[in-house]
């Protein structure tokens, strides 16, 4: 009796312990979701071309963010004009320039130390882009011989705001490819002389898998979706589902629902076919999490949840397109950009459906997973998808961030 007793008395264990694990994955996921910005997440778009020895491109700024860094509204109106911008020209190229360090040479793979290439400022813009006005800085810089590679270190806005993130596109040898700069990977390294239809593939693979990992809104709707995937509603409560093998074609139909539909939508706006202004797609992405999560509470659609996914995964689409849409890639990389980061997507979303549905198909008859996590872990998730719907739609700030 001793040991079928010990032996129940560590499953039980395992399963108090993979239900901590997965509540305190779905309470951190939407602690880290928080400090989400109301409009569309800060980005800069930096866009550099390497000629020989010489490296020219832009570089666009949102006004928003650097009114909080340096100020722009010198009357304090609210608006900012390009007389104010015009004022500031040299401020905002010190601020920027002292926040991206360029430098050439393959280093240690190429047996050589990285040389400086100085950057400097050239001319002022302005443009618009879906979430605003930016700031546009032409861009010039020389280095001291034709680069075989570039490691670039960029650092601007990430001192208070850890969410920004710094979008690049580099040219050389007629091919491009492109990086995301961020809080955790501010500096980089790219070899011009291996850009190649399968290294810019596996570029735009790794930009997808990132993107749907720090993509919170992302995450919580898939999870909104697959919570109830190992239960059954029935008399008015959600009960244990008997087998593995409906939850996991369940699951299934979801996911592919998801992907297909927001490949659908990521290949048209990517390709320019479709555009759709950012708030209405963010608030519009928002709301899709507050429905699935409140789904769970008073389930209205319970067996095609896969229609609910397909729906709302071509709003989701334009979302991932923005990233690369705004790259403004040339076209022949276009079609391998959006292969790469489709496939990136996928994989990022397999990893989190694979790492999720194994532990909650084996605590889906205990109270943790039904009450604290079906219950709990879907108000949280509304709650907070609540309020990003609420700031992006009415332009407001309820929750602390950048």
């Amino acid at each position: 009796m001793a040991v079928p007793q010990a032996r129940a008395r560590a499953a039980g264990r395992a399963r108090r312990l993979a239900a901590a694990l997965l509540w305190l994955a779905v309470a951190c996921l939407a602690g880290l979701a928080t400090p989400a910005r109301a409009h569309k997440p800060s980005d800069s778009y930096l866009s550099l071309r390497v000629d020989g020895a010489r490296l020219t491109g832009q570089w666009d700024i949102a006004l928003r963010d650097l009114e909080y860094a340096i100020g722009l509204d010198a009357n304090g109106d609210g608006e900012i004009t390009w007389g104010e911008v015009k004022s500031r020209h040299g401020d905002i190229a010190s601020y920027a320039l002292a926040r991206l360090d360029i430098r050439s040479g393959a280093g240690t793979e190429g047996g050589g130390a990285p040389q400086p290439c100085p950057l400097k400022v050239i001319g002022h813009l302005l443009d618009d882009h879906s979430d605003g006005a930016y700031a546009v800085l032409r861009l010039e810089a020389g280095c001291p011989a034709a680069p075989s590679a570039l490691t670039l270190r960029y650092r601007l806005f990430f001192d208070f705001d850890a969410q920004h993130k710094g979008l690049l596109r580099l040219e050389a040898r007629d091919a491009a490819l492109s990086g995301v700069f961020a809080a955790d990977r501010a500096e980089q390294h790219f070899d011009l002389a291996r850009i190649t239809p399968l290294g810019q593939f596996l570029t735009f693979t790794r930009e997808g898998i990132w993107h749907i990992w720090i993509g919170f809104d992302h995450i919580l709707f898939i999870l909104s979706l697959l919570l109830p995937a190992v239960l059954l509603f029935a008399s008015g409560a959600w009960r244990p589902a008997p087998r593995f093998a409906p939850a996991f074609w369940d699951v299934l139909r979801v996911v592919t629902s998801f992907t297909v539909a927001h490949s659908i939508t990521l290949s048209l706006a990517a390709l320019g076919a479709i555009s759709l202004p950012s708030r209405l797609v963010e608030s519009t992405i928002a709301a899709s999490v507050v429905l699935a999560a409140l789904n769970n509470l008073r389930p209205l659609v319970q067996r095609r949840r896969w229609v609910v996914a397909f729906v709302f995964g071509l709003i989701h689409g334009f979302g991932f397109a923005s990233v690369l849409a705004d790259l403004g890639l040339p076209e022949n990389a276009l079609f391998v950009a959006l292969a790469g980061f489709n496939a990136g997507v996928e994989i990022g979303q397999l990893a989190i459906v694979s790492a999720f549905l194994p532990l909650a198909f084996a605590l889906r008859g205990s109270w943790f997973y039904r009450r604290l996590l079906m219950t709990g872990g879907s108000l949280a998730v509304a709650a907070v998808a609540l309020a990003w719907f609420i700031e992006r739609a009415f332009d407001l700030k309820l929750m602390g961030g950048g």
